[in-house]
């Protein structure tokens, strides 16, 4: 039985964690929630902190796991001794839909599991994954030590985890395929991609690739040329280092670096393991061998992919009367137009009409419509997505017209830390039925704008960051 002071101490451990998970996942992947079930002794009831409705709907697959079936309370390996905080027996992700999830068993807390969302355009969940390993090993560490040497610190740990989380996740594929005894060291090298992704050259920011091998890899590098030893230019040196990244800007090449120094200048040949740092202007990814863990920019790493998916205009579109297929095609066509401008670095705004007669729009109007089924229709719809205003495009498929100025009267819902685009789309949703526009910006990511409402923007849960939440009974919960 726990008396009412350990009560406050465990309420008071769980919310620091899910407020520094809550603000430091949001940080970097986007408005993000947190919860955890956790049992503090076998015999204990489940218990639950969800404050942000993270795992409603989720009730029948709890019910099924923790309440009906009691086999969780038996695991013989768990350690006795509640010092043995750190030794955590992992547990199965129960795969929830459109959730990641990490827990285990300690010694100090017997069972728990955290969760929190799984973002549609993350590099890697990897990063994340790390992030909820070390909320549960926080939580254990906390719940060793009891309340009398409490330092209320696991949250600052979690809300600031995004470097740590990235390194983890690298170092971790790095042991699978190097072992533990790699010489690199992660947190340097980090600490000069960001540096480098700063530094302007001649105003131009780096583009290009940096490539980090462990050194008994070397020999498995195609080597087109080779710096001197006494003279390598060092990874600290980060605006050397972003003059040299103009050798292999725009081409194939990469710099290669021991984690310490530049060695020269290889071809694309990679070794079993390589982190890349790939430079593209304003942003970059890291990658371990070609697959992206997560990006980079403004001095800070995220988990976005900068490439709009654009699932929130693809429910969007299947909830209109419109047949799947031609609903599909239109999708398909908007995607060619928004990664087409990312790629060219300008902004631009689609229009999509889905009434059956089309709006009138002040602009080019096109006579005939141009047919973008057509591919070279569709390029020509590109070329023209670069003239100030918006493409005007039916639900037939056709494009109206370009150039088009959308209209409409001043409401509440306007976002002035936002641009004419933005706003003027949010104006004219809100006044049209069955619009649908995307506003591509320059330095932001793809909004999707319906009925007024930037529909990834929107916000449909209350953060309540700085509160000590109540825990209930997961029994209760799920509505036994």
């Amino acid at each position: 039985m726990i008396d009412q002071k350990h009560a406050s101490f465990i309420r008071r451990c769980v919310s620091d964690i899910i407020n520094g998970l809550t603000d430091g996942l949001t940080h970097f992947s986007g408005p993000s929630r947190a919860a955890v079930i956790f049992a503090p002794q076998p015999d204990s009831p489940m218990l639950l902190c969800d404050p942000q409705n993270l795992l409603k709907g989720h009730e029948p697959i709890f019910k099924s796991l923790y309440v009906d079936n009691q086999q969780w309370r038996v695991n013989d390996k768990v350690p006795r001794d509640r010092k043995q905080f750190a030794d955590i027996l992992p547990i199965k992700d129960p795969g929830l839909a459109g959730l990641l999830s990490n827990g285990g068993y300690s010694g100090s807390v017997f069972f728990q599991q955290w969760f929190t969302e799984h973002h549609p355009d993350l590099c890697s969940i990897g990063p994340t994954e790390c992030w909820l390993e070390h909320a549960a090993w926080r939580f254990s560490h906390d719940m060793a030590n009891d309340r009398d040497l409490y330092t209320g610190i696991s949250g600052y740990f979690l809300r600031e985890y995004a470097t740590h989380a990235v390194r983890d996740h690298i170092i971790d594929q790095m042991n699978l395929l190097l072992g533990w005894d790699s010489p690199v060291r992660i947190f340097p090298v980090l600490d000069a991609v960001l540096m480098i992704s700063e530094t302007r050259e001649e105003g131009s920011w780096p583009e290009g690739r940096l490539l980090v091998v462990d050194p008994c890899m070397l020999d498995r590098l195609d080597f087109l040329v080779r710096f001197q030893e006494g003279i390598r230019p060092q990874l600290i040196n980060y605006k050397h280092v972003r003059k040299l990244l103009l050798t292999v800007e725009r081409s194939g090449r990469h710099l290669v670096s021991d984690g310490r120094s530049i060695l020269g200048i290889c071809g694309d040949s990679l070794p079993p393991f390589s982190l890349c740092a790939d430079f593209r202007g304003r942003h970059g990814f890291l990658k371990v061998n070609r697959n992206k863990v997560c990006s980079f920019a403004d001095g800070r790493f995220s988990s976005t992919t900068y490439q709009a998916k654009l699932v929130y205009l693809e429910e969007l579109l299947l909830e209109t009367a419109m047949d799947r297929s031609d609903s599909y095609f239109l999708f398909k066509i908007v995607i060619s137009l928004v990664h087409h401008s990312q790629q060219r670095k300008h902004g631009c705004t689609v229009v999509l009409d889905l009434n059956e007669r089309p709006v009138a729009i002040s602009g080019q109007n096109l006579s005939p419509p141009l047919d973008l089924r057509k591919p070279y229709m569709l390029k020509m719809a590109k070329s023209l997505a670069k003239v100030d205003g918006a493409l005007h495009i039916g639900s037939d498929m056709h494009l109206h017209g370009f150039a088009c100025l959308l209209d409409g009267r001043s409401f509440p819902g306007e976002d002035l830390a936002r641009g004419a685009r933005y706003n003027s789309a949010l104006r004219f949703t809100a006044e049209h039925a069955h619009i649908i526009v995307v506003v591509v910006s320059s330095d932001r990511p793809v909004s999707v704008i319906h009925q007024g409402v930037d529909v990834h923007g929107s916000c449909t849960w209350d953060h309540k960051g700085g509160c000590v939440y109540n825990l209930d009974r997961l029994d209760y919960w799920v509505g036994i």
